[in-house]
């Protein structure tokens, strides 16, 4: 294992968290938009990461991590009756995203600890590169 091979991997998944945290944010800013039919509902986002095999580093140690994709959530927009509402449709409903807002609490607080964690390994490999170089000089 190599020092560079600990960067590629931290860097990798603050990237890849940093698209969760995005994603996230998304779906709480649209939590409670309304639309008249279930099909211009807001579609919740879910990233789906992927490992990354690196060739030079059969044993695995060190693996990064890419987005494979955002996809749109499959759950169905949630029928609420508000016959008062502006959007309501003709029977009174109105459809809203299928957001869970204490699941995306959740999540954002698990993306957003293991941005500041490959962070913090980020900052601890470069001090620890820092140390060796100095013992090197010497």
């Amino acid at each position: 294992m190599n020092f560079f091979s600990v960067f590629n991997t931290s860097a990798s998944a603050l990237s890849a968290q940093s698209v969760r945290l995005n994603a996230v944010a998304s779906n709480l800013a649209n939590a409670e938009v309304a639309s008249n039919t279930p099909e211009d509902t807001y579609k919740p986002k879910e990233v789906l990461f992927q490992t990354v095999l690196d060739q030079n580093n059969p044993s695995g140690t060190t693996t990064p991590v890419r987005v494979l994709g955002v996809i749109s959530s499959p759950a169905e927009p949630v029928a609420t009756y508000l016959p008062n509402h502006p959007l309501a449709n003709d029977e009174g409903y109105v459809f809203k995203p299928a957001v869970n807002v204490v699941e995306q609490m959740a999540n954002m607080l698990s993306a957003s600890r293991s941005y500041e964690a490959n962070a913090e390994v980020m900052s601890t490999t470069k001090q620890l590169m820092q140390r060796a170089l100095r013992i090197g000089s010497q």
